[in-house]
């Protein structure tokens, strides 16, 4: 069953119109959607894991949720390609260079999901000839959700977020992730750790969320990759 009547013809190929900004939104928030009922089902369970080839564990709530979403965009979106972190590419048409995007990564921070804590949560983006135009982070179990859109305020639950005010880095709270990634971030990590007021360790992306939330100042990732090729 189809979700939505967006229509993905650009009315602008070089841009794209506030219409259309929403219609990817509102798809983006139904990906959410179906993510958070999945993981929501899961969670209360023992989770069974395996090792994703030695780059950290991987549960059948990660598949299912991917699953969910990427049958979504594409009964929807029959061109756009989607980049899963589970399941690798996925595309109904053959192109070249595809136009749109999806970006999806069920839950990052599987460790604290199997853990039964809250550090973790459905990532979704969707990128327009190679630049993003929307990013979404749900926590599907404390149910905050996270929306950034090009050009307008990021929303938590609807409400607008703002950062919180922090002029000086010794009023800072940090996070730093990957602090054990090799000698370099050890080193950075513990040099920072002097000077700012407070520091938080780990956090997955709800700490970024909480950065867009003003609760935090400053993400440290130790271990982040800058660039994802997708060609």
């Amino acid at each position: 069953m189809r979700t939505s009547n967006c229509n993905h013809q650009l009315d602008n190929p070089m841009d794209l119109t506030a219409k259309e900004l929403d219609c990817f939104t509102e798809i983006g928030k139904k990906l959410a959607d179906v993510s958070r009922e999945v993981i929501e089902r899961f969670y209360s369970q023992k989770i069974k894991f395996d090792d994703k080839n030695g780059d950290g564990p991987v549960t059948i709530a990660d598949i299912k949720a991917e699953e969910a979403m990427v049958s979504i965009i594409l009964e929807n979106f029959s061109s756009h390609a989607v980049f899963g972190e589970e399941t690798g590419w996925t595309c109904k048409e053959k192109f070249s260079v595809p136009d749109f995007v999806w970006v999806l990564d069920p839950i990052d921070g599987t460790q604290s999901f199997i853990a039964h804590r809250y550090e973790f949560g459905t990532l979704i983006a969707l990128l327009y000839k190679g630049k993003p135009v929307l990013g979404i982070i749900d926590q599907p179990i404390r149910k905050e959700r996270w929306v950034g859109v090009k050009g307008r305020r990021t929303t938590m639950n609807g409400e607008e977020a703002s950062l919180r005010t922090c002029e000086e880095l010794k009023q800072a709270y940090a996070y730093l992730k990957a602090r054990h990634y090799n000698d370099d971030a050890e080193f950075a990590c513990d040099s920072l750790a002097y000077k700012v007021d407070e520091i938080f360790y780990d956090g997955n992306c709800i700490s970024y969320a909480l950065l867009a939330s003003g609760f935090i100042d400053l993400v440290v990732d130790c271990a982040s990759i800058p660039l994802i090729c997708l060609h």
